[in-house]
């Protein structure tokens, strides 16, 4: 790569590609991988724990004192009370490499005191490595990457996630996919978040959108997404942990818009309608009760 690389963001590339080794070789005959379910529709395979034991591995040799934080063995390894905390999914879009639909990735990010500071998410399938230092931009490979120039939504390309467990709402996030779709060019769901994630910070699609996911999901992409010139949050618009659930992603003025469609669907946004409301009728209350010039003389 042409441009000057943070040491540690040198060695995450070195467990990316280490994991991707190993899920390539997997790839190759992807029916002698062993399967198991760890709920309804949500699959870990062999390949899952090796790449995560091979990236975890390389991270601690070279920062034996870092966190971990990994999607399958959790905190058990690593320093729980550094604030340089490893936040890694091994294999993203399990279900995907499982049939052999080549859509999957590995993402992993550096947290330092709880803001994400380098990131890498490696397509074992093409090669493209996508990694991103903050403050110094986002690159695929060699090459530096933007978020696209688009800005009228129906000529957009916005990327989603379909709920997939028992308890998600399900007709509601129909509901909120429609209101999309009416209004763009396409809707895609490609089934890996980080690598959804990566294509927007690329250009490749203008927007993305998914509830239910998690740290490790989104951590690497978040800061691809922000270096690459676009914003990520909630579907409210507003900025927040990486545990929120809720994700949207899309270059600035895609993500207003997508912001306008979305609000109505956000947990966020439900709250803060019960506040606006619970304020505006304390104001009314306030404004109704008789003022003492109004009180007739005792």
């Amino acid at each position: 790569m042409s441009h000057l690389l943070h040491p540690m963001l040198n060695v995450a590339i070195k467990a990316a590609r280490a994991a991707g080794a190993i899920i390539n070789r997997a790839a190759l005959d992807v029916e002698a991988v062993r399967v198991s379910q760890k709920q309804a529709n949500d699959f870990v395979t062999e390949v899952d724990h090796a790449s995560e034991e091979a990236i975890i591995d390389t991270l601690l040799t070279a920062y034996p004192s870092h966190g971990i934080h990994a999607e399958e063995s959790g905190r058990t390894r690593g320093n729980a009370r550094s604030d340089h905390v490893w936040i890694i999914d091994p294999l993203d879009g399990t279900t995907n490499f499982i049939h052999g639909f080549p859509v999957y990735c590995v993402s992993i990010a550096l947290s330092v005191k709880g803001r994400v500071e380098q990131a890498v998410v490696y397509d074992p399938t093409r090669n493209d490595l996508f990694t991103a230092t903050r403050g110094r931009g986002a690159y695929l490979n060699d090459r530096r990457i933007r978020v696209s120039k688009r800005t009228q939504l129906p000529q957009c390309l916005i990327a989603t996630g379909f709920p997939y467990r028992q308890g998600d709402d399900f007709p509601t996030y129909l509901k909120m996919m429609a209101d999309v779709m009416q209004r763009t060019a396409g809707l895609r769901r490609p089934g890996a978040a980080a690598l959804d994630l990566a294509y927007v910070a690329a250009g490749f699609t203008d927007g993305f959108f998914e509830t239910g996911l998690k740290a490790w999901d989104v951590a690497a992409g978040s800061l691809l997404v922000t270096e690459a010139g676009g914003l990520f949050g909630n579907f409210t618009g507003e900025a927040g942990d990486l545990e929120q659930s809720e994700c949207l992603a899309a270059n600035p003025r895609v993500y207003a818009q997508l912001v306008q469609l979305l609000r109505p669907y956000s947990r966020f946004g439900s709250s803060e309608r019960i506040a606006s409301e619970r304020k505006q009728l304390i104001s009314l209350k306030k404004t109704d009760a008789p003022r003492d010039s109004d009180r007739p003389a005792q």
